[in-house]
């Protein structure tokens, strides 16, 4: 592509690089330029004016940012139209965006003219909402690099695992220093956490703090109630291997893949399953409607995407979330009162 200042004379069928007005003529940026606007401006006065030309083997703007936007377009997501060399891709079901952010990266680092901008890896996602844009900087890209970019990555880096996991069971134990208004409200929030997934609380059991009722409760929940996916609320955090939840999961036949993860508030949370139900056990934080560690992994087991102990232990890099004032003891500052605390304190 040629850029620069060309004659006035000359400028027909090219592209103005800048909002230019004369007398009666108005050429937008990125405009061509046709024999009639050029012999105006030049009756306005103007000698010359900043100008792009395609040369042969060059892509439009367009043209290339719809392109490379469609290979990289994977399943449920929607390419719009392009505009000024700009095209963005939507999703079209609720769900967690997945992406190798490698393949991301492959495709910015081929040429400054072509980039790729997405949300996080794993951010949920509504239907409708724009996941990623394709911005090509200058007017035309030569094909060469067009081809390069699409090559650099295999087609469909970009989608959106929906959520499948639909029927939530939820276990709460019980101790006489837990209130059951605390219960309730984990509930609601939960319920309110879950809405956006279209998922809904099947079952809900209050048991003792004893890794034998929760043997028995995670066993009615999935056995009986069929749920697919289990939340265990406890009544005191989990601190060890050995602590009641991971416990009455092993008790019940399940297996405990991973307890604890870097992400505060989120530290004690647990990831196990039974029978191939993946089983949560909450952190106290879980409580509050906030954003902490128990979002992530509850939305993309929800996607029926695997969370293994390495992808846990890959969230340090960003896993400082903000305090949350249920925390009985604040990072910094000052400690709460007692009134403050949550009954289940944790990270």
């Amino acid at each position: 592509m040629r850029f620069g200042p060309v004659p006035v004379a000359e400028a027909a069928g090219m592209i103005s690089a800048h909002a230019v007005r004369g007398a009666d003529v108005t050429l937008r940026k990125g405009s061509v330029i046709d024999p009639d606007a050029a012999a105006a401006l030049a009756r306005a006065g103007l000698s010359e004016i900043v100008a792009a030309a395609l040369e042969p083997g060059d892509v439009g703007e367009d043209a290339a940012a719809a392109q490379l936007a469609g290979h990289l377009a994977g399943a449920n997501l929607r390419v719009e139209a392009p505009f000024t060399g700009r095209c963005n891709l939507f999703a079209e079901t609720a769900g967690v965006l997945v992406l190798d952010p490698a393949r991301i990266d492959a495709v910015n680092a081929v040429d400054e003219a072509v980039t790729v901008a997405t949300l996080p890896r794993f951010k949920p996602v509504v239907a409708g909402e724009m996941v990623a844009t394709v911005k090509i900087i200058p007017y035309a890209v030569p094909g060469g690099v067009l081809a390069r970019a699409c090559a650099s990555t295999a087609g469909g880096a970009l989608a959106v695992a929906p959520y499948r996991r639909r029927r939530v069971g939820v276990i709460s134990t019980r101790l006489p220093s837990l209130k059951e208004a605390t219960i309730d409200k984990t509930l609601r929030v939960l319920a309110e956490r879950l809405a956006p997934t279209g998922s809904a609380i099947v079952r809900e059991i209050r048991v003792p703090h004893a890794d034998e009722a929760v043997a028995t409760a995670l066993a009615h929940a999935i056995d009986g109630d069929g749920a697919d996916l289990v939340v265990v609320f406890g009544a005191s955090a989990i601190a060890d291997r050995r602590d009641v939840i991971p416990a009455g999961i092993e008790a019940a036949g399940g297996s405990v893949a991973h307890l604890g993860m870097p992400v505060d508030p989120g530290n004690l949370l647990l990831v196990g399953s039974r029978g191939g139900v993946p089983v949560i056990g909450a952190p106290g934080c879980a409580r509050s409607p906030k954003e902490n560690g128990f979002d992530w992994i509850l939305h993309r087991l929800l996607a029926d995407l695997a969370v293994t102990r390495a992808d846990i232990v890959a969230l340090g890099v960003g896993g400082l979330l903000m305090e949350i004032v249920s925390r009985p003891q604040p990072r910094a500052g000052g400690a709460a009162t007692a009134a403050d605390a949550d009954p289940s304190p944790d990270a």
